[in-house]
């Protein structure tokens, strides 16, 4: 009994080890679960939204707006266009064809007939058309016309997207205005920003013409010049052909009206060019007599400087220096408001035109006649 005894207190010490260290593993073991229990929800942690999104069944409604719809109907219809012109290479000295300019273009014709502006063309030795999809094919340039910038490429493709025309005299100032192009070349095309129309009827004075235009603040920037100005509901009701670039001036942008252009384009696919009435005088008024460093006064009418030989002018009996105060009735205070009138009259008509010789009205019968290409 003594040896048991003696092994007593170290069997109490052993039993009272175990029964700590089975204490503290049952603690550890419970702080190790503790700690699963308290770890943030994997669906709460921060690093979630490093996760793919799930796929949604459908676009919301606040997302899918008439200017999205509008650009997904138009955008495949709107194409780069390329103006390649050939340059001397300075280290060989043999020619070679370079870019000369990028613009934009609107397919408006299942045959591949493009709608663009005449300085986008300008002056091209090859024409390069850069569909949306991104196929690049060769074009051709149908017929231009300077007067109004506008002009006609044609590829040689089949099953093309075709844009929608609309009716331009239906639109209403503050409606959604949507631009389709390519500003500072192909590296931004298929571009698409909104506005809204902003003015209607616009008259600018560009060169010896005056311009009827639609405004919008939708950015029209360079390498946009062709391209769409598209409504809300999908359709094309503009041409994108200039932008104030003026200091300070922001916002202005300019289209041609759809409708100004429909009967341009047809006249460029049939006869390659526009056929206007023709007068045969060269004309000026105070502003373009400035511009040529003359001082012309004048309050009322145009100053006629030349008569076109043979012209309908010359046969009427108009001379030089004659004032045009009236053409059909309506006042010609400046050129551009002379070849405006002239443009609502066909090849063929006779117009009244009211002149001024020697401080003495005097009413002449003009049979207007075609102008010549040159």
């Amino acid at each position: 009994m003594n040896w048991y005894k003696r092994l007593t207190p170290y069997i109490a010490v052993s039993l009272i080890s175990m029964i700590i260290g089975a204490t503290l593993m049952v603690g550890c073991a419970g702080g190790i679960s503790g700690n699963k229990a308290q770890k943030p929800n994997t669906a709460e942690s921060p690093f979630t939204a490093l996760q793919p999104p799930t796929a949604q069944a459908q676009v919301s409604e606040a997302r899918n707006t008439p200017i999205v719809r509008a650009a997904q109907t138009v955008g495949p219809a709107v194409v780069g266009i390329t103006n390649k012109g050939i340059a001397r290479d300075f280290f060989s000295n043999r020619k070679v064809m370079v870019e000369q300019g990028s613009g934009s273009g609107v397919i408006f014709d299942a045959q591949g007939y493009i709608a663009t502006n005449y300085h986008v063309v300008a002056n091209a030795q090859e024409i390069s058309v850069s569909l949306a999809d991104g196929r690049t094919m060769d074009g051709k340039v149908i017929g231009v016309d300077a007067a109004t910038d506008l002009a006609v490429v044609k590829v040689d493709a089949q099953d093309l997207p075709v844009a929608i025309l609309g009716d331009s005299d239906a639109l209403m100032v503050g409606e959604p205005a949507i631009a389709i192009g390519n500003p500072l070349g192909l590296e931004f095309k298929g571009s698409v920003t909104a506005g809204v129309i902003s003015a209607l009827n616009r008259s600018l004075d560009i060169g010896e013409r005056r311009f009827k235009l639609i405004q919008t603040d939708a950015a029209i920037n360079p390498g946009n010049s062709g391209g769409a100005l598209v409504n809300a509901d999908g359709v094309v009701i503009g041409i994108n052909s200039a932008k104030i670039a003026l200091s300070g001036v922001e916002g202005i942008g300019f289209a041609i009206p759809i409708n100004s252009a429909r009967p341009i384009l047809q006249s460029l696919i049939d006869k390659g060019r526009v056929i206007r009435a023709y007068l045969g005088v060269g004309a000026l008024d105070p502003t373009t007599a400035a511009k040529y460093g003359y001082e012309l006064k004048l309050e009322k009418g145009v100053y006629i400087v030349k008569v076109s030989l043979n012209g309908p002018a010359a046969k009427a009996g108009i001379r030089e220096k004659d004032v045009i105060l009236k053409v059909a009735g309506a006042e010609t205070n400046s050129v551009a408001e002379l070849r405006a009138i002239l443009d609502t009259h066909q090849v063929g008509s006779t117009v009244e035109v009211v002149i001024l010789r020697n401080d003495k009205k005097q009413t002449i019968d003009v049979l207007l006649e075609e102008m010549s290409e040159q």
